[in-house]
């Protein structure tokens, strides 16, 4: 069975956070299609939040610490991203654009990426197609045609007439990137194999 690293990235504040719920909400609907289709999920979540400190360090530093370090290195050998922001002044967090320009820019080429997004109201949902679809589109990631939006109304028992679509759009954005997982993970490039220096120069004398 194939087992996928598939990488939760959440920016959330607060504790509980909607962006959290969101998040997990949209982790177990990636593992139950990805096990429709006989195949595992081995996820990991990373809370910005625990990491706020760690950012603004390597930040003004250019070193990051050992917990950020882990977290750089978990996203660049994911299989696929789950990317969770709050909406705040009509984009994302500063906090969630902070981690993301400490990756090396290269890392998330071709790296399926879904897009997810909470806020108090729906009209806080383009954000999803101005800011936070256009950075992945610049880091060369997938970005799964589906993108999730959830505001305060999506939760409460008082949702309004259309937000009860909110686990229709979960499951259809889950699909997408179980789909975009390749069905075995590619085997890794041989290492450069390095040539010695005096080697090199014993093949360019003549016989």
């Amino acid at each position: 069975m194939t087992t996928h690293r598939l990488v939760v990235v959440t920016a959330g504040l607060g504790r509980p956070s909607a962006t959290r719920l969101l998040a997990d909400r949209l982790t177990e609907a990636t593992g139950r299609h990805l096990a429709d289709a006989g195949r595992h999920a081995e996820p990991e979540v990373i809370e910005l939040r625990e990491l706020a400190t760690d950012i603004a360090g390597h930040l003004v530093t250019g070193f990051p610490a050992p917990t950020l370090r882990a977290a750089l290195d978990a996203v660049e050998n994911a299989d696929g991203l789950i990317a969770v922001s709050p909406v705040f002044a009509a984009s994302y967090s500063g906090l969630f654009k902070s981690f993301f320009d400490l990756l090396d820019p290269a890392v998330l080429t071709g790296k399926p990426v879904l897009i997810a997004a909470t806020g108090g109201t729906p009209r806080h949902s383009l954000a999803l197609e101005y800011a936070l679809r256009p950075l992945f589109v610049y880091l060369h990631a997938t970005v799964v045609p589906t993108a999730v939006f959830a505001a305060a109304d999506d939760w409460g028992s008082g949702a309004s007439a259309g937000t009860d679509t909110l686990p229709a759009r979960v499951d259809r954005a889950a699909a997408e990137l179980a789909a975009l997982l390749p069905a075995a993970r590619p085997a890794r490039a041989a290492e450069e194999q390095v040539v010695p220096f005096e080697q090199q120069l014993a093949a360019l004398r003549p016989d």
